[in-house]
């Protein structure tokens, strides 16, 4: 699991878009490598993690090199990743409005126990001799559906096992953890297929599992704060996730960014398998020592991630792991020998963790609380979507011209969605102050309301200066893109024709009760801009009305 970034720390900051390549002057929520293992949630899960995701590593080693034996058309192979890739692309966002609406843990030991016993089963039927190339595709779309269903709210539950100022510290240790399972699970994998058989690492795998489910129930996270208000509606929580990714131009940049990586990296994660058995005549051992490696290469980039970090900035370590990543497929391209693949695969490995860890805290720092399971659900619907149909793509290319040329064609796509997306800029929310305000007053109502009654059109009334007419309309401009994230379908402003002074902001919101989220929602950085709007105000406070539509007799 990739923890989230915590929050940035004010709504105005030397992360903002102008300045998103320079480090902040001070970041009190960095603490020392060791400090989360002080919180004994945090080491227990941290550990039964890593054994899960060993175990993982050791299956997708085992059933990569599988299908070669299978069926080794390079479309087939590839297709192992799309089917591992393809659940998160299709379940991710309705599992991160699951994970924000209900008991975190409980949904986690669920999900977990469903993908331990799927795993189970696919072992058992291997062990029969009853697994061919496509029940291997669907038992790898299975289990990667239930992963992608607790993927979410992995992502969005380390704020429980640790306390803001160990946040950082925590990110690396998950880090460090999953790439050391990655480095040692392929090897381990294609080890004990020599050594046991076929069917060795898919009962490990089934096993390994079993450790995070314990883990799950043993931790009792604190109850989360509470809420007058009734959990969110499914389907209207799947909504109000992806408006705020539409509106928030934080998120929007980082997942054009990734889009632009991921379709060109995943060429040779779909491909490597043909690399080792084709390329180089190699066996499942040195296929998991490439494996290996890309997972060695990223443990080496993670430890001096921070390094990097601090000298280059966001957006420019992520160029400089773009231009690795294109190296290490012309690399893969031209390897006639094991030596070769395998600096390749050390390159693509620190690639990959300088690109991956910058677009997910990109996304971290992007995202609220109250939507973020569903924004990080989002960004990991791009990433493997991107992945699914990079896998696929280049399988296809291989089949048609080659595998070389596909790995070449790769490297240059990736070197040329450079300068084509260097204006999306990444992390310009780091220092963005995402705590909610509550700064809201509670609108006045003469009766009860039931809660499902809407739509509902709030109306704010400015007088302006006429000759600040274009300021005002820029800063309302902003605030609009706040009140869409947090709730309104609609949202306009309009000028008096007879006063040239008076302007009027509407908004429209589905319900009363999603009205009322709204107040719950607003932050300190809105209320940064909703100051900036109120200056331009003469006379004392905006005059806010709340209309209801009319219910007929």
């Amino acid at each position: 699991m990739d923890p989230p970034r915590p929050e940035g720390l004010s709504s105005e900051g030397p992360h903002s878009a102008a300045n998103a390549d320079k480090p902040p002057h001070v970041d009190p929520t960095r603490g020392s490598p060791l400090s989360p293992f002080r919180h004994s949630a945090f080491t227990v899960i941290w550990g039964a993690s890593l054994a899960s995701n060993l175990g993982s590593w050791i299956y997708t080693a085992a059933s990569g090199w599988l299908m070669t034996g299978l069926n080794p058309d390079p479309l087939i192979v590839s297709l192992v990743q799309v089917a591992a890739s393809l659940p998160i692309f299709l379940v991710a966002i309705p599992a991160g409005a699951l994970a924000d609406i209900v008991d975190r843990r409980r949904f986690l030991i669920g999900g977990e126990i469903a993908n331990t016993a799927l795993a189970a089963i696919f072992a058992g039927l291997f062990a029969l001799g009853l697994v061919g190339p496509w029940m291997l595709l669907i038992f790898t779309f299975l289990i990667g559906a239930f992963g992608a269903l607790t993927a979410p709210a992995w992502q969005a539950v380390t704020p429980q096992l640790v306390p803001k100022r160990d946040l950082a510290a925590a990110i690396a240790a998950n880090s460090i953890g999953f790439n050391l399972s990655r480095a040692i699970g392929p090897a381990l994998g294609g080890a004990l297929t020599a050594a046991f058989g076929a069917a060795a690492p898919f009962w490990i795998n089934a096993a390994a599992n079993l450790g995070i489910n314990g883990a799950l129930l043993w931790w009792h996270p604190p109850r989360r704060s509470g809420t007058r208000l009734p959990a969110e509606r499914f389907m209207r929580a799947i909504g109000a996730g992806v408006r705020y990714a539409r509106n928030s131009q934080h998120l929007r940049a980082t997942l054009v960014r990734a889009v632009a990586f991921f379709v060109f990296a995943s060429a040779y994660w779909a491909l490597l398998p043909l690399i080792a058995r084709d390329r180089i005549a190699a066996g499942p051992e040195i296929y998991g020592l490439l494996l290996g490696a890309i997972g060695a290469g990223a443990i080496g980039g993670a430890l001096v991630l921070p390094w990097a970090k601090d000298r280059l900035g966001a957006n420019r370590l992520v160029a400089v792991g773009t231009i690795g990543t294109a190296l290490a497929l012309v690399m893969f391209g031209i390897a006639r020998n094991s030596a070769i693949a395998l600096a390749a695969s050390l390159l693509a490995g620190a690639a990959w963790i300088a690109v991956l860890s910058s677009l997910n805290v990109s996304a971290q720092v992007a995202l609220p609380e109250w939507v973020r399971a569903r924004g990080l659900a989002i960004f990991m619907t791009v990433y493997f979507g991107a992945h699914t149909a990079g896998s696929a793509l280049w399988g296809q290319v291989a089949v048609l011209w080659g595998l070389p040329l596909a790995l070449f064609a790769a490297a240059a796509g990736a070197l040329i969605a450079i300068p084509l997306t260097w204006h999306w800029r990444l992390q310009t929310g780091a220092n963005v102050d995402l705590t909610p305000s509550l700064h809201w007053a509670a609108p006045a109502v003469s009766h009860e309301i039931e809660q499902d009654r809407g739509p509902v059109l709030v109306t704010v009334e400015y007088r302006i200066d006429p000759a600040k007419r274009r300021a005002f309309l820029a800063a309302l401009d902003r605030l609009g893109h706040e009140r869409r994230r947090d709730g309104a379908y609609r949202w306009g402003v309009y000028e008096d024709a007879a006063d040239p002074a008076r302007f009027v902001e509407t908004f429209l919101v589905e319900s009363w009760l999603e009205h009322l989220r709204q107040h719950q929602r607003v932050t300190n950085a809105d209320r940064v801009l909703q100051d900036e709007v109120q200056r331009f105000h003469l006379d004392g406070e905006p005059r806010v009305t709340h209309m209801i539509a009319a219910e007929r007799e």
